[in-house]
């Protein structure tokens, strides 16, 4: 058996220009989480940042957004936990801010972080939790768009997702993937639906 049954890999990039952008909403959760613990991150092997929780091993790749698998497959493979345990923290076009999903697998859907685990595992079958952040206004790039800050506007529902997800993290630990989806993702009264 292995000595941790989940790798929770939070999507970002490294430096403090990109802390507060919203394709660093993985990053941001594993901040959370580990804060909320007590914990804090250190340097590790393979361009990342790593913090052991219990029997999860929490992991920030530091190789960029677009080459986040060279990072995740060999903590994969040192650790010894099989893509249905790898939870992939990311943020989503697809889903209003103030919204959060977990998914049991999926392509990339564009997100090339994503698609860099896809490639360096060998299998779209791992786990993902989605944080909304929406579409960009009419006249701005997506590119452009995720690596804006949020908006002070944005921070409080911000502030909020960040809360639930720590809270769906601790949850997924004690009850498993399938009970965790049925209990965060149905639309939480916070979100926000402007």
């Amino acid at each position: 058996m292995p000595e941790y049954s989940w790798l929770f890999v939070g999507l970002g990039n490294p430096g403090p220009h990109y802390r507060f952008t919203r394709h660093n909403f993985g990053f941001l959760v594993l901040d959370e989480f580990a804060a909320e613990k007590g914990l804090s991150f250190e340097k590790g092997p393979f361009q990342s940042e790593i913090c052991p929780y219990q029997d999860a091993f929490l992991l920030k790749p530091l190789t960029f957004m677009n080459l986040s698998g060279e990072a995740v497959a060999p903590w994969a493979k040192r650790l010894g936990i099989p893509p249905e345990r790898i939870l992939v923290i990311h943020d989503d076009l697809d889903l209003p801010l103030g919204r959060l999903k977990f998914a049991p697998k999926g392509g990339a859907g564009g997100h090339r972080g994503v698609l860099s685990i896809i490639e360096h595992l060998g299998t779209k079958d791992f786990p993902r939790l989605k944080l909304g952040i929406g579409r960009p206004p009419r006249g701005i790039s997506v590119r452009d768009y995720v690596l804006s800050p949020f908006t002070e506007e944005e921070w409080p529902v911000v502030e909020k997702v960040l809360a639930r997800a720590a809270e769906a993290l601790d949850y997924l630990l004690k009850e498993g993937l399938l009970k965790t989806m049925s209990q965060f993702n149905r639309p939480d009264h916070s979100e926000n639906t402007s």
